[in-house]
C-alpha cells in the first residue's frame, strides 16, 4: 500500500471561497495576537515541546517562525498584527540563548546553535529582519561560518539551512560576505554529496540517506541549484533519474520511502509525494510528478491527529496541489490546492484552540491559503522568505 489511509480524512465539502478564506486568515492572526505574552511568548502544543521546554523559541515550532509569518502576513496584506514583532523577536532571541529549544535533546549535531530551523540561527534572523541591529547580521554570518562541515547535511541543522539563511541575507543587504558564505556553504554540501547523488547523514544517532526535504535530497539540491547556475541542468537530471528510480508505483499512482531502501508509508511535505513535489516539482519528470499529485489528492486531507500545518498535515500537502499547477497550468489543481486550503481552515476552527508555531501551526496554514489566493506556491523560509 502506498500510504495509510488512517492518516487521512474525507474532503470538506464546503466550496473555495477567497473571502471567507482571508477571514480565516485574518482570525488566525488575531488569535496569535490575543495569545502573545511579552515575556512567555506563546503557549506551545505538547507534540512541539517533545524534550524542550517552553516557551519555544526556535524557527521550526517556536515562537521565532510565528514572528516571521505575521511579519510576511502583514507585509502581504493580508492580516495586521498588533504584537510589538521587533520587541517579540529580540525577546525570542533573549530567551533561546538562555535555553536553547534543542538543550534537552539527545544526539544532536557538535553545531546546533549554528542551525536555522532548530538553533540560534532562526531566531537571529528573524530578529535582524525586523531590528536590523548590525551585531545580528555579524553574529548570524559567524554561525552560518561555524555550520560548514557540519555532519548533518540538511536543511535542519545542517548547511543546506544556514545557506538559505545567507542567500536571503544577500538578497536583502546586497553585501558581498553574505555572497561568499552563502556560495561556501554550498560548495560545502556539495562536496559531501555521495557519488550515486544521495548524502549520508548524521543524525539523531543514526546513520541514513533521506529523500525528503528537511532531511535529504531533494532539500540539499533545492539549495544547490540557485547558487549552482552552470551545473543546474545536471544536478536537475541527476536527482529526477534518482527520483524515478525509487519511486514505487500501485494503480498509476507514486509515492517515495523517506529513505534510501524503504517503503512508502505516509504522504506529507516530511515525508512521502507532498514533499517530493514542492521541492522538486520543476524537474520531476511530468508522468511521475501527475502520479504522485493524484495519490495526494484521493487520499484527501490529512487527519486531525496529523494536522493542518505544512510539515505533516492538509496545507503540506496541499503545496504539492499548488507546485504541480504552477508547472502545468491546469487550473485543475489549483481547485483542488484551494479545496485543501479551506479543509485546512476547517480542521483550525474545529481543533477549537490555537497552535503556535509555523511548520505545525495556524500561521503555516495561513500563509498556505494566502498562496491559495494568490495563486502561487512559496513555501515557507525553504522556498520564500517574503
Amino acid at each position: 500500500m502506498l500510504y495509510d489511509p488512517a492518516n487521512h480524512e474525507p474532503l470538506t465539502d464546503e466550496p473555495w471561497d477567497a473571502g471567507r478564506a482571508r477571514d480565516r486568515i485574518r482570525a488566525i492572526v488575531a488569535d496569535a495576537d490575543a495569545a502573545f505574552d511579552r515575556e512567555r511568548l506563546w503557549p506551545a502544543a505538547e507534540w512541539d515541546v517533545w524534550q524542550a521546554k517552553a516557551p519555544l523559541k526556535d524557527l521550526y515550532v517556536g515562537a521565532s517562525g510565528v514572528i516571521w509569518a505575521l511579519d510576511v502576513l502583514r507585509r502581504r496584506g493580508f492580516a495586521e498584527t498588533v504584537v510589538d514583532l521587533p520587541a517579540a523577536a529580540l525577546r525570542t532571541l533573549e530567551l533561546s540563548r538562555e535555553l536553547p529549544d534543542y538543550a534537552q535533546w539527545e544526539d544532536v549535531p557538535a553545531t546546533p546553535a549554528s542551525a536555522l530551523l532548530t538553533g540560534e540561527s532562526g531566531p537571529l534572523i528573524v530578529a535582524w529582519r525586523l531590528a536590523r541591529a548590525v551585531n545580528l547580521a555579524d553574529e548570524l554570518l559567524a554561525r552560518v561560518r561555524e555550520n560548514l562541515g557540519n555532519e548533518a547535511v540538511e536543511v535542519m541543522w545542517g548547511a543546506p539551512g544556514t545557506a538559505l539563511a545567507a542567500k536571503a541575507m544577500l538578497d536583502w543587504t546586497g553585501e558581498d560576505r553574505w555572497r561568499d558564505v552563502w556560495l561556501g556553504s554550498a560548495e560545502s554540501v556539495l562536496a559531501t554529496r555521495d557519488p550515486d547523488g544521495l548524502w549520508t547523514n548524521r543524525l539523531y544517532g543514526e546513520t541514513f540517506r533521506s529523500l525528503n526535504p528537511p532531511h535529504g535530497l531533494v532539500g540539499n539540491v533545492h539549495v544547490l541549484r540557485s547558487a549552482f547556475e552552470d551545473r543546474r541542468e545536471a544536478l536537475e537530471r541527476e536527482t529526477a533519474d534518482i527520483l524515478a528510480r525509487a519511486a514505487v508505483h500501485e494503480d498509476g499512482l507514486a509515492n517515495w520511502p523517506a529513505r534510501e531502501g524503504g517503503e512508502p508509508g505516509h504522504l506529507q511535505w516530511c515525508y512521502g509525494a507532498p514533499g517530493i513535489l514542492v521541492a522538486a516539482g520543476e524537474y520531476l519528470d511530468e508522468g511521475l510528478l501527475l502520479a504522485g499529485a493524484e495519490l495526494v489528492w484521493r487520499a484527501g486531507p490529512s487527519s486531525m491527529e496529523k494536522g493542518s500545518g505544512i510539515c505533516h498535515g492538509t496545507s503540506g500537502n496541499g503545496f504539492a496541489l499548488l507546485k504541480v499547477f504552477e508547472r502545468t497550468g491546469d487550473e485543475q489543481w489549483l481547485d483542488r490546492a484551494r479545496r485543501f486550503a479551506m479543509h485546512a481552515l476547517g480542521q483550525v476552527e474545529r481543533r477549537g484552540t490555537g497552535r503556535y508555531s509555523l511548520w505545525t501551526g495556524d500561521v503555516g496554514v495561513a500563509l498556505y491559503a494566502a498562496d491559495c489566493i494568490d495563486g502561487v506556491a512559496r513555501y515557507p523560509i525553504v522556498e520564500s522568505w517574503s
